[in-house]
C-alpha cells in the first residue's frame, strides 16, 4: 500500500493531518514543486508561462477540442499540455483552478477525487465565495487552499501588478510554499484575512464600477452617437470615461458577468447607486435645488474629508487623451454617473480610498475624477448648475438613467445570459473603436500612475 492509500484510510484525523504534513515538508525538500493549472484560457496561460520562465515544472489543460492547439502555443516553451483536469490534478503539487467562476464548481467536482494529498489548492476567479464553496465540498479536507486573484488582465504581465492572496485553510509551512509560488509572478502581493473581505472589496473596486461605465457605455449606444463627437463629452474628465468604457468592452462579457451576478455583495452596492442615481435624477429634473445641494455636500464630506492621500490627477493628462482628432466647442455637463457614485458609497458607508489595496485600473480612474470633480469647487458648481437647469444635457441624462435601471435589473435577478447579451450590444456598437480605446486607455493609466 502506498503512502497517499494509508493516509486516505487512517481514521484518525489528527494522525492522517500529521502523516500529511510531515510527507508535505519532506516534498519540499526532496522533490521539486510541480505546478499544475486548470485551464489554460487567458490568465492560466499567462501564469503558466512566467512560472515554467522561472523555473518550475508546470502541466496545463483546458477543454478537450483545445488540446492540440494548446500544445502548439507551448512548443516553445517547457510547460507540459495534458489531456484532462484529472491528469494535471495527479501530477500537481500546487494546482490552481483557473475558470469562469461560473463554471468553477462542476470543474472542482469533476477533478477532486484525482487530487494529492496534502497539496496546495488556489483559484484564480474573481469572486471568491462560490469558488471557496466549491473547494470546501469537494476537496479533501487535508489538502490546503491559498487562493488568489490577479487583479490586472491577460494583456498585461504579471509583473508589477497587484495579486490578492488569501490563505483559506493551509499549515503554515504549506502556505510559505504558496507564497514562494506567488512570488514567481513578481506581482505585488496584497495578503487579505478571508474570501469574504475580498468580495466586499471586490463588489466595490469591479462589480460597481463596471457597472457605472457600462451604463455609460449603454445610454450612448441607445442615444446612437459616439460621446468623443459630442461637445458635453470633451473634457479631461470625459476623455476618462469614455477611454474606460471602451477599455471594459473590449474584454470578455462572461468576466464582468461573473464578478456582478456571482458575488453575493454586489447586489447590495448595486441596488444603492441605482438608487442614489435615481433619487438625485429626480431632484434634477424638479430642479429641488436646497435638497439636491445637501445630498451632494454631505456625500463630499463623507467621501473626501480630512487629510488623505489625493488620488490627483493631472488634467493636462486627462485632455490629451481622447479619442476625437477635434474636440468640439465645450459645454458644461452634469457628471450624473460620478455624483450618483460619490452618493452611493455616502449612503452604504463605504470608504472608496480605503478598498485602493486591492485597486483595479477602472477603479483608480473612477475615484480620481470623483475626487478631481468634488475638490475643484468652480467645475463642482458648474456641475450642480448644468444638472439642475440645463435642459440641453437632460436627454442624454434619461438614457443614463435608464441603462442603470437596466443594468442594476440584469444583476439584481441574477440573469447571466441576459448580462451577455446587453453586453455584447454596446460591444458591436463600439467594435470600429474598441481596440484604439482599450490603446489609449493603456497609456493614460501608465502615465496618470506614474
Amino acid at each position: 500500500m502506498c503512502w497517499y492509500e494509508i493516509i486516505r484510510y487512517i481514521g484518525n484525523n489528527r494522525l492522517k493531518f500529521l502523516l500529511v504534513k510531515i510527507r508535505s515538508e519532506i516534498n519540499a525538500y526532496i522533490y521539486p514543486m510541480n505546478i499544475g493549472i486548470i485551464g489554460l484560457g487567458d490568465m492560466g496561460s499567462v501564469c503558466a508561462r512566467k512560472w515554467a520562465s522561472s523555473g518550475f515544472t508546470v502541466y496545463g489543460c483546458d477543454l478537450p477540442e483545445r488540446y492540440e492547439i494548446l500544445k502548439e502555443q507551448f512548443s516553445d516553451t517547457s510547460v507540459v499540455v495534458l489531456q484532462t483536469s484529472n491528469d494535471v490534478a495527479r501530477v500537481a503539487d500546487f494546482l490552481l483552478f483557473s475558470v469562469e467562476a461560473s463554471n468553477i464548481g462542476k470543474v472542482v467536482a469533476q477533478t477532486a477525487s484525482s487530487v494529492k494529498y496534502g497539496s496546495i489548492i488556489s483559484g484564480q476567479t474573481s469572486v471568491k465565495t462560490p469558488e471557496i464553496a466549491a473547494f470546501e465540498k469537494y476537496l479533501p479536507e487535508d489538502v490546503h487552499i491559498v487562493t488568489c486573484h490577479s487583479l490586472h488582465g491577460p494583456a498585461f504581465s504579471t509583473e508589477g501588478q497587484k495579486l490578492i492572496v488569501v490563505n483559506h485553510r493551509s499549515t503554515e509551512e504549506a502556505y510559505r510554499r504558496a507564497y514562494e509560488v506567488f512570488q514567481a509572478l513578481e506581482s505585488q502581493i496584497i495578503e487579505v484575512a478571508d474570501y469574504q473581505q475580498h468580495d466586499q472589496i471586490m463588489a466595490d473596486t469591479q462589480a460597481v464600477t463596471h457597472m457605472g461605465f457600462e451604463s455609460m457605455g449603454t445610454a450612448w449606444k441607445n442615444a446612437g452617437f459616439y460621446p468623443w463627437d459630442h461637445g458635453a463629452y470633451s473634457n479631461g474628465i470625459d476623455n476618462v470615461k469614455i477611454l474606460t468604457t471602451l477599455r471594459i468592452f473590449s474584454y470578455k462579457a462572461h468576466v464582468y458577468a461573473g464578478l456582478a451576478i456571482l458575488n453575493p455583495f454586489a447586489r447590495k452596492q448595486v441596488r444603492q447607486y441605482a438608487k442614489s442615481e435615481s433619487e438625485l435624477f429626480k431632484m434634477m429634473i424638479c430642479e429641488q435645488e436646497d435638497l439636491f445641494r445637501e445630498r451632494i455636500q454631505a456625500a463630499s464630506r463623507f467621501v473626501f474629508h480630512g487629510e488623505r492621500d489625493f488620488i490627483t490627477l493631472d488634467p493636462e493628462v486627462m485632455k490629451d487623451f481622447k479619442m476625437a482628432e477635434k474636440a468640439d466647442d465645450y459645454m458644461p455637463n452634469s457628471h450624473l454617473s460620478l455624483l450618483a457614485m460619490v452618493d452611493a458609497w455616502y449612503q452604504i458607508g463605504v470608504n472608496p480610498y480605503e478598498n485602493l489595496i486591492c485597486q483595479t485600473p477602472p477603479f483608480r480612474l473612477r475615484l480620481g475624477i470623483a475626487e478631481y470633480l468634488f475638490k475643484n469647487a468652480d467645475l463642482l458648481e458648474e456641475t450642480i448648475q448644468t444638472a439642475l437647469y440645463d435642459k440641453s444635457i437632460r436627454a442624454d441624462d434619461l438614457e443614463f438613467h435608464s441603462a442603470v435601471r437596466e443594468w442594476a435589473s440584469i444583476i439584481e435577478y441574477g440573469d447571466m445570459s441576459g448580462y451577455l447579451s446587453h453586453f455584447d450590444q454596446v460591444k458591436d456598437f463600439f467594435s470600429d473603436r474598441l481596440q484604439e480605446g482599450a490603446q489609449q486607455s493603456s497609456k493614460l493609466i501608465a502615465k496618470l500612475t506614474s
